[in-house]
């Protein structure tokens, strides 16, 4: 194991020698979100005057960049005469570059002024693919395309991978990276991430890769340390999605997304959906039923502890989006997606690396802490009408 902790300001200028005496590191890479991450370190001066808002902390393992973004909490400072009784020490939260678009909302009219915004406008892009959508959302919320106040500095958008099925979306000051995700999973399943390319930081899209047969972990491979599976029920096998309501008319457009498979391994399970246009005519209905019929498929979480191997390691043989498959007790198999990617380390017990695996329900966020997300987004669009 060899891990590197840099410091670089907005630039991704380097600003000081590598930070030392690091105590322990824990950071998390997710599919299709921004990272997080803490690492602890002895509050020297040296370290303490890297510690500045707006810089960001590179995370590099063996060689390769690990984790790269701004530092949420720069110091988070203590001290005690008992404890610590030399420079105290500091932790440091931190996140990836994807972070950034993440706090930026969909503009109707992203060329006007704010003040020129109109009530009744969405920002509508109707039969493209999912990797056209949500570029074109990214260049003109954030990216070289935005207005000059809103575009994020040393931010462009890389080659196009040509990937994702056709697909629509139609939104109004919803979070983009929220709009972004559902899109990816109306049209094909894709990623998106931020990748640090020389002076800069790129927005790209991609395909994740099949690996189930080269990416295995299996007691037998000596590759898993530890697993844990659960199988639930979908939360939704129909999403039925109605149109909005145009005044004055006694009509309204209803559509219809379903799973036959998932009703008929577990039951019919309904859920209604508000749609935010009036008519399918260019597939906003159905595009919305589609997103939320795949957030609801039965949730396969399966969370294992691995152990890198000269053939499979993480970052480099996977990576967040493949299919890999996992061996379990009495011959069974899971084969699915990784969500995350969770790396802990410190100097005297080495590293660990865990992923989960499963649904876009896969997580290791309680149930709670994922219906309070649900219900944000859900009335962000309807308090955006």
């Amino acid at each position: 194991m060899t891990i590197q902790l840099l410091v670089t300001d907005e630039n991704l200028t380097v600003q000081g020698d590598p930070l030392s005496g690091w105590t322990n590191l824990d950071a998390t890479k997710r599919f299709n979100e921004p990272a997080s991450g803490t690492v602890r370190l002895p509050a020297a001066p040296h370290v303490m005057a890297q510690l500045q808002p707006g810089n960001r902390l590179v995370v590099i393992r063996d060689g390769e960049v690990w984790t790269a973004g701004p530092m949420e909490v720069p110091a988070d400072y203590s001290w005690s005469v008992d404890q610590d009784p030399g420079h105290g020490s500091v932790t440091v939260a931190f996140t990836d570059d994807l972070a950034v678009p993440a706090g930026y909302i969909t503009w109707p009219a992203p060329a006007s002024a704010w003040t020129a915004q109109q009530g009744n406008t969405w920002r509508q892009i109707a039969s493209a693919t999912s990797e056209t959508i949500i570029r074109a959302l990214v260049n003109e919320n954030c990216g070289p395309g935005a207005r000059a106040d809103r575009r994020i500095p040393n931010f462009t958008l890389g080659p196009s991978a040509g990937v994702g099925s056709i697909t629509t979306t139609r939104t109004r000051f919803e979070p983009l990276l929220e709009v972004a995700r559902r899109v990816a999973l109306g049209g094909g399943g894709i990623g998106f991430r931020t990748q640090q390319v020389g002076t800069g930081i790129q927005f790209t899209c991609y395909a994740p890769a099949d690996k189930t047969s080269t990416a295995r972990f299996s007691r037998g491979l000596g590759n898993l340390r530890a697993l844990q599976y659960k199988a639930s029920a979908p939360t939704a096998t129909h999403v039925l999605v109605a149109g909005t309501e145009t005044e004055g008319s006694t009509t309204r457009a209803y559509v219809e997304r379903s799973s036959p498979t998932a009703a008929a391994a577990w039951w019919r399970v309904e859920r209604y959906l508000d749609g935010s246009s009036e008519t399918d005519a260019a597939g906003e209905l159905t595009a919305a039923g589609n997103a939320d019929l795949a957030e609801s498929a039965a949730p396969v979480e399966l969370a294992t502890v691995t152990v890198d191997t000269a053939d499979l390691r993480a970052g480099v043989d996977y990576d967040l989006g493949d299919r890999v498959s996992v061996a379990l007790p009495h011959g069974l198999e899971v084969a699915d997606v990784v969500r995350s990617i969770h790396l802990q380390a410190t100097p005297n017990s080495g590293e660990h690396v865990s992923a989960v695996v499963g649904s876009p329900a896969a997580t290791t966020d309680p149930q709670l802490v994922r219906l309070v997300r649900t219900l944000t987004r859900r009335l962000g669009r309807l308090e955006a009408r």
